[in-house]
């Protein structure tokens, strides 16, 4: 940890706060375990987010985007299901937030539940690089 601050206290890297807390936020999130997850590489500019999340239905997920953060949040209601009487409870029931840190670039294009996996896909528009000169004036 002490390290990382050092790094990110270089004068050489104005500006970059916000990238420190960005990998603050994604260590913590990388700490959490449940549910389960998988990334994956879709072609050149796609990324794949597939989390198992057996038991969920589409009312019960909700995936949102605020600034880079991609936040997954499950959270089922039991109660209204009835009582049941499990003879062996294998299959996780409890609500859950799994977050992640986007880079700059990836768009979220879509989320999709299938078989028991919440599948988020993710896209990198190709930028276009532009160069521009910049005036040096003569004070």
């Amino acid at each position: 940890m002490t390290t990382r601050t050092i790094l990110f206290d270089s004068p050489f890297l104005l500006g970059f706060d916000h990238t420190r807390t960005l990998i603050d936020r994604a260590a913590k999130a990388a700490a959490e375990s449940y549910p389960p997850y998988n990334v994956e590489q879709i072609g050149d500019a796609g990324v794949r987010i597939t989390l198992a999340v057996a038991g969920f239905s589409p009312e019960d997920l909700n995936v949102t985007l605020e600034g880079r953060q991609l936040t997954v949040a499950g959270k089922r209601d039991d109660a209204a299901k009835g009582e049941q009487a499990f003879l062996h409870r294998g299959i996780a029931a409890r609500g859950f937030v799994r977050s992640f840190v986007l880079a700059d670039g990836l768009e979220v294009a879509g989320a999709r539940l299938e078989h028991g996996l919440l599948h988020v896909d993710l896209t990198r528009p190709e930028a276009e690089r532009v160069a521009r000169r910049i005036p040096i004036t003569a004070g």
